[in-house]
């Protein structure tokens, strides 16, 4: 029997998705890539924001039709929105066969037998249940770079985010079972490993009593076959000295940190209630450069939040001038019920949202252009993800560069090159986002 799988999201979410594939083809699945050849398809969502929900319920609908034009005889939800709306979704679309929540994927093949019996089938864990089950996970990235999963849940409880009441409190996976996965991506051919998480940086707390991020690092880069680790949702105030010594020291760990700060101005941090001022901020950050002064720091940012005056929105320009982010993405804020922010006057409108955010856009667009300019002459270690043929050149990455959401390098070589081979590339042009070189 055939099965598809959709997953939308963040790469937590992608994450769980493999485990469910892994589940299933261990099942006796068969897994396809064809829409009119599956009998049952899995649309693992996600509703972070507005955009993200409308995306999911989009997609299920669509999948909803191969019942009629395909073979498709069983649909089932999986994620946050099946947490978030499993009743409407039962009450609403009627060709949903099965929900699965978000800390109930070890539940899938149970899910899907009673949903091909004829039976609608629901498995919602509390959200505070961590899975345990080990299980092989089938790669869907390619199987060069692979994300890692170290913990679930978050109890930051910022205003505006709904993370918290889908995926539950902050809880570590033991670290014993992160080599072992991490040990068996390593064996599968994975060279790249990324740390994922609502917040990487506060890893070991709860069932260790203390910050334990740096200790696993230490142990990751010991296993055969790993090259590079990246870092991604590294909250500010909690990337301590040890960390950046360990990032500092440690040649596997990539001068890369995903630090996501949402704002600069005190006001909107406050309302937001985040951890940290513009202060603080800007003294982690110097930290961070004087330590190690090639790291690479992505963050991410919400324009158009409740209350952001003009005022506001300009000290973020301003904080973005003065740090010239190497990596930046914003979002315009989205008002999710069941949210603090949600009920906090001052809320604005669309196109003011929309405004500040090409403002910040427009900004950053200069600053990565000036930043890439600096890069021609140099020489880059550079892991090759493919191959353009019309063109005939091969496409990769740097160590400044995370899959899926920053740039790439483009690569002219001599002799053929190799899906998964690291390459020394001199650079030899440079644009907005992206590099230009060739092999030497």
């Amino acid at each position: 029997m055939n099965i598809l799988f959709v997953s939308l999201g963040c790469d937590k979410n992608l994450v769980d998705s493999e485990v469910m594939l892994g589940l299933v083809t261990k099942r006796g699945f068969k897994i396809t890539n064809n829409e009119n050849e599956a009998d049952v398809i899995v649309v693992n969502t996600c509703s972070f924001i507005q955009d993200a929900k409308e995306e999911s319920i989009n997609t299920i609908l669509e999948m909803a039709e191969y019942k009629t034009t395909g073979q498709l005889k069983a649909l089932i939800v999986t994620g946050c929105l099946g947490q978030r709306y499993h009743k409407e979704i039962a009450e609403q679309i009627p060709e949903v066969d099965g929900i699965v929540g978000t800390t109930s994927y070890e539940s899938i093949t149970k899910v899907i037998d009673e949903a091909l019996g004829g039976q609608f089938a629901e498995e919602l864990q509390s959200i505070d249940y961590l899975p345990t089950e080990e299980v092989d996970r089938v790669m869907t990235t390619g199987g060069f770079f692979s994300y890692l999963k170290i913990s679930e849940g978050c109890d930051k409880n910022c205003t505006y985010c709904i993370i918290p009441s889908l995926r539950g409190k902050y809880r570590s996976r033991e670290m014993d079972t992160l080599i072992k996965e991490a040990t068996y991506l390593a064996k599968n051919g994975v060279k790249e490993l990324i740390l994922v998480a609502q917040e990487t940086t506060l890893y070991g707390t709860d069932i260790y009593g203390e910050k334990k991020l740096p200790e696993l690092l230490k142990k990751l880069c010991k296993i055969e076959g790993i090259e590079w680790i990246r870092l991604l949702y590294c909250y500010p105030e909690e990337i301590t000295d040890e960390l950046i010594q360990v990032i500092k020291e440690e040649e596997k760990i990539c001068h890369y940190i995903d630090m996501p700060i949402q704002h600069a101005s005190d006001n909107v941090l406050k309302r937001m209630a985040r951890r940290t001022n513009n202060a603080e901020l800007r003294e982690r950050i110097a930290k961070i450069k004087t330590e190690i002064p090639d790291m690479c720091l992505r963050t991410t940012l919400i324009a158009g939040f409740p209350g952001e005056t003009n005022e506001d929105h300009e000290e973020v320009l301003d904080f973005i001038d003065d740090i010239e982010f190497d990596r930046l993405g914003v979002f315009t804020y989205s008002k999710e019920e069941d949210t603090p922010a949600a009920k906090l006057d001052g809320q604005i409108e669309e196109e003011v949202k929309v405004a500040r955010k090409d403002a910040i856009m427009a900004l950053q667009q200069e600053i990565s252009f000036d930043k890439c300019q600096n890069y021609i002459g140099a020489t880059m270690k550079v892991l090759i993800e493919g191959k353009l043929p019309e063109e005939n050149v091969y496409i990769g990455r740097t160590y400044r560069d995370a899959p899926n959401v920053d740039g790439y390098c483009f690569v002219s070589s001599p002799y053929e090159l190799m899906s998964g081979d690291f390459v020394n590339v001199k650079i030899t042009e440079a644009k907005e986002y992206d590099l230009v070189g060739e092999v030497i």
